[in-house]
């Protein structure tokens, strides 16, 4: 907002009267905020800091202690420099203790060889002022105005910092407060070298004041809370002294960021959303970028050097449970019970919510051992959601980001295939669902929702028009491995009944049941009509188990 006393020097004003800096030249980037013309001595303790002094010098002494003693005062008051016209007191040059008093104490000290008008110089200096502050109001108006209208509108984090970057032509981060990065805008710059190394940069950072910049890093910094709760820093990234524009635009985020998250309240944290964003992208990229490990590794997990494992986690849900257990709350909770398990298991993870449960990634160092971390981490899962149980599935531990994708898919499909085969494993991998995880990969072929059709339709049928319970019975038989006594027991069926039953599905299908293969084909087709139908439960024992 102020210019600089460099600045004012360059004013066609003053640059008639051939200005020349003949002491503390450090100082000219001081800023300027009033030009004062004074022509007594003793005029330090009548000043508020930043006025630019201009004098003929008349007033001032000769002695060198005493014009030692002025620049002592008009420095230490934190004036910008003093100008002195050569004309009236001294016609050639300074005295030398005047001089030597400015370079001591960094303070500009400059001559006007030239009869120069003040009231000239006063005029152009302090109307340019009150430009700079009149544009810096209407400025700050501007500012207002736009986060207002993007506080009302429920502007998402993202819309919010890409509007702070879009005002400060600066990179912009949103972190925890333990510097963990939940958004960020680089505004043009590079995003990998924005991110590198953040968590161990920003902990370094402290400003001491709710909006503060830090000179050693160069960061704007601001506290994001409300309500006497403080959950994140917002900070612009900027090499030099900001201007109090952006301390505005700044503090004005920090207030539309702390809104959206009280509204915003019922539906997923900032860093659930910030790792859903990178699972996503390592699902779909088979080559992480730099900017993709970095941004991993500003949510305080580095993944490369580690040892990588998928894990899902998925609610168990039956008959009419179904719907209201799938609503965001159950998976909030499951997602931030996971995450704390990680915590607990003092290992670094990616967790978020997906359509169907909770996803994440552990990164584990070289030395871990993944089989006991992945147990203990399991069995604080469960121990956490025993109200609402569910089933945690793992992927295969890779070693490179690269095949951070595959591990997630594959704990994803173990995670739906371990749902329907009911077994009561605190911790499922792909070797434990077996054919019904074979299965689960093809549920997207069209040829085996055609399979199923094909060795089930009949029966299907039959049970849709007479309200019969052939496929319950055919599944109870073929569950018990063809033990027709079991069969009847675990479908609460007298075993007259039951066997009745096993000659009409004999009758109605053409097969004999007792082949193994029979068995075998109609027991895949009961797995693979799980997958093509899986909201549907053909019986109430199938449903309780």
């Amino acid at each position: 907002m102020y210019p600089t006393v460099a600045e004012v020097l360059a004013l066609p004003v003053l640059r008639q009267g051939r200005p020349h800096v003949v002491a503390g030249a450090a100082g000219l980037d001081a800023p300027v905020r009033w030009a004062h013309v004074a022509e007594v001595a003793d005029i330090a303790h009548l000043l508020r800091g930043g006025e630019l002094v201009l004098t003929t010098g008349v007033a001032l002494p000769d002695d060198g202690p005493s014009l030692a003693r002025y620049v002592a005062d008009l420095a230490g008051v934190g004036a910008a420099g003093v100008v002195i016209e050569l004309v009236r007191h001294w016609n050639d040059k300074l005295p030398a203790a005047l001089v030597d008093a400015a370079d001591r104490h960094g303070f500009p000290l400059v001559t006007l060889s030239r009869e120069t008008r003040f009231v000239s110089v006063t005029e152009a200096v302090n109307g340019q002022i009150v430009d700079a502050q009149v544009a810096e109001l209407r400025a700050a108006e501007r500012v207002h105005e736009t986060f207002t209208a993007l506080t009302v509108a429920g502007a998402e984090p993202g819309v919010v910092l890409g509007e702070v970057a879009r005002l400060t032509e600066q990179p912009v981060v949103l972190e925890t407060l333990s510097h963990e990065v939940l958004a960020y805008d680089a505004a043009g710059t590079d995003p990998a070298e924005l991110l590198t190394g953040w968590p161990a940069r920003s902990r370094v950072v402290q400003v001491g004041e709710r909006t503060g910049y830090h000179a050693g890093a160069g960061w704007l910094v601001t506290v994001v809370g409300a309500r006497g709760h403080d959950w994140a820093r917002l900070i612009v990234v900027c090499a030099d002294q900001p201007p109090h524009r952006h301390r505005v635009v700044a503090e004005r985020a920090a207030s539309a960021l702390a809104v959206h998250r009280l509204v915003a309240k019922d539906s997923d944290g900032l860093e659930r959303q910030a790792h859903r964003a990178v699972l996503a992208e390592l699902l779909s990229s088979p080559a992480p970028s730099a900017e993709l490990l970095a941004r991993a590794s500003a949510l305080a997990v580095p993944l490369t050097g580690r040892q990588l494992v998928g894990v899902a986690v998925r609610p168990r849900l039956t008959g009419t449970a179904r719907p209201a257990l799938s609503t965001p709350p159950v998976l909030r909770e499951l997602a931030e019970a996971t995450a704390l398990a990680a915590r607990r298991a003092k290992v670094s993870a990616l967790v978020a919510t997906d359509d169907t449960g909770v996803r994440a990634l552990i990164a584990l160092s070289p030395e871990a051992n993944a089989d006991a971390v992945l147990q203990r981490l399991a069995t604080d899962v469960h121990d956490a959601r025993s109200s609402a149980p569910g089933v945690l599935a793992v992927g295969t531990t890779v070693l490179s980001p690269a095949e951070a994708g595959r591990t997630l898919l594959e704990a994803g499909q173990v995670a739906a295939a371990a749902l329907g085969a009911g077994a009561e494993r605190v911790l499922h991998r792909l070797s434990d669902v077996r054919l019904r995880g074979l299965l689960h990969l093809l549920s997207g072929d069209e040829r085996v929702a055609a399979f199923a059709t094909r060795e089930l339709g009949p029966l299907l049928q039959r049970d849709a028009a007479s309200g019969s319970r052939l496929v319950p019975a055919l599944r109870h038989y073929c569950e018990q491995g063809g033990n027709k006594s079991a069969a009847a027991a675990a479908a609460h069926t007298s075993r007259t009944a039951y066997y009745q039953q096993l000659a009409r599905i004999e009758q109605v299908l053409g097969v004999r049941l007792e082949e193994p293969e029979s068995m075998l084909s109609l027991y895949v087709a009961l797995l693979a009509l799980d997958l093509t139908r899986p909201g549907e439960e053909d019986s109430p024992g199938r449903a309780a188990q």
